[in-house]
Parts: structure tokens; C-alpha cells; sequence
């Protein structure tokens, strides 16, 4: 079952995946709040029935700030800020892919048009964790925003597939270039279906926009033979798609 859905203004999708992946607080979500009052009731509703990863509480970075686990899973990260996008993607680099925030927050730049690095803030020889790693990075894709730091500490999880990041296509030279640059170096083994892993550890699915219509349209008989044919793919070829859903082939 998938559902789509809208919060503030960013689009989410969601499926039931069964327990093969689990969420892991290297993805977040940052949400910036324009009052303390709006702040503390999001942190209720929240922190039901999830766990507290930092209290809320003041912090040096932030007069008011709470990093919590929702009951489903989901990390959340409030914060007490005026700004113009109420929640940003959060990406935690630890294990192996600590250090390389900012070579990921600069290949994604890149790799999308009307992207760049924003600001990137480093460590110092003050701070307990590696000297010169990313304390906070902020950098948008084709006007998405992001965060990013390096987890420099010792933590018992890293990025799943349980949230990935899609990419909408107009056409197939679009999931072409896409997939092309963030498979390259990835996990070859979790490419499936247009899902795949890059070479941080970061699960994007790479989708035409007519897929959509493909495999959920009216006509069921059509709709599963194009489903039949997605599933034999790694890379989504929406011509073969198409010409199954017809049955063509």
C-alpha cells in the first residue's frame, strides 16, 4: 500500500515495507518554528508513545531544541528559528561515512541543476569529534533544502532504505542521467525497481512521472503486466513499461 501525503509544504510518500528496513536517526527531519508555543505542541504530539534522543531544552546553538524518535520511528529534530522552509531533509553521516558530508553535500550540488552549497560550518580543534568534519552544512537541490553534519561520535546505526529521497523524471534521458550519476559507485545490490543506493549510503529512487500511471492506472490487466516488467528492472526503462501496459510485448 502507498500513500502520499503533504506536510508544510514538502511531499512525502509512504509504503508499507514490511520489517526488512527500519528507520535510524542518520535521516531526519529538521523542523525550524516560528514560536516556543508552536514548538512545544508539535513536541507533544511527537514524543507520544517515541523516544528522546536530545530533551527538549536550551542548547548553545539554539534557545529552544529537542531531537526525538516518533512512534513510528521517524526522527524529528525542533528547533526555535524564523525561516522561510518549516522542514528540511537532515542527513547524519556516522560510521564509515563519517567525514564526508561535505563531499556529499557537494557531489548532490552538482549533480542537479539550481543546486548549490549554501554554507558549511566545520569543527575545531576545540570540539571532541575530528577536527575539520562538518558540524552543520546546508546546501539545496533544485531549490530543496538540505542539512547535513558528520556524526563523529559512536552511534550503532547509519542510512537505510527506509527513507529515501525520489527523483521525478519527464523523460527517459532524464532517469538515464539521474541514475547514472547517483549509482555510480553505490551498492549495486540494492538496485531495484528505480530504487537505488549511492556511494554514501543514501537511498534515492530515480522515477519517470508517467510511472505512475503505468502501474496504478484503471485498466488492472494493464497495470500488472507494466508492474511484471518493473519488477525485472533495475533501472526504470518507461518504454518497455509502456509497451508491456499495452501489450506490446
Amino acid at each position: 500500500m502507498t500513500v502520499q501525503f503533504e506536510v508544510a509544504g514538502l511531499p512525502f510518500t509512504a509504503l508499507n515495507g514490511g520489517p526488512h528496513f527500519r528507520f535510524t536517526p542518520a535521516t531526519s527531519f529538521f523542523v525550524n518554528c516560528e514560536s516556543a508555543s508552536e514548538l512545544d505542541a508539535l513536541w507533544e504530539k511527537l514524543s507520544s508513545g517515541g523516544s528522546l534522543l536530545m530533551p527538549l531544552q536550551s542548547y548553545p546553538f539554539s534557545e529552544r531544541y529537542g531531537w526525538v524518535s516518533d512512534r513510528y520511528g521517524l526522527s524529528w529534530q525542533l528547533n526555535l528559528a524564523n525561516s522561510p522552509q518549516a522542514i528540511v531533509p537532515f542527513l547524519m553521516f556516522v560510521g564509515t561515512q563519517n567525514g564526508r558530508a561535505e563531499e556529499a553535500a557537494r557531489f548532490y550540488a552538482s549533480v542537479f541543476e539550481n543546486s548549490g552549497v549554501e554554507t558549511i560550518e566545520h569543527f575545531g580543534a576545540e570540539d571532541d569529534v575530528t577536527e575539520g568534519t562538518v558540524k552543520r552544512a546546508l546546501y539545496s537541490l533544485d531549490g530543496q533544502e538540505f542539512m547535513a553534519l558528520d556524526g563523529g561520535l559512536a552511534h550503532d546505526f547509519t542510512f537505510t532504505e527506509a527513507v529515501s529521497f525520489m527523483v521525478g523524471c519527464e523523460s527517459q534521458k532524464e532517469v538515464d542521467y539521474f541514475w547514472g550519476k547517483l549509482s555510480e559507485g553505490g551498492d549495486e545490490r540494492a538496485q531495484q525497481c528505480g530504487w537505488l543506493k549511492d556511494k554514501f549510503g543514501v537511498s534515492w529512487q530515480v522515477v519517470p512521472d508517467e510511472l505512475g500511471e503505468l502501474v496504478g492506472g484503471p485498466d488492472s490487466e494493464k497495470s500488472q503486466r507494466a508492474v511484471k516488467a518493473m519488477l525485472r528492472m533495475k533501472k526504470i526503462d518507461i518504454g518497455e513499461i509502456r509497451r508491456a501496459y499495452q501489450g506490446a510485448i
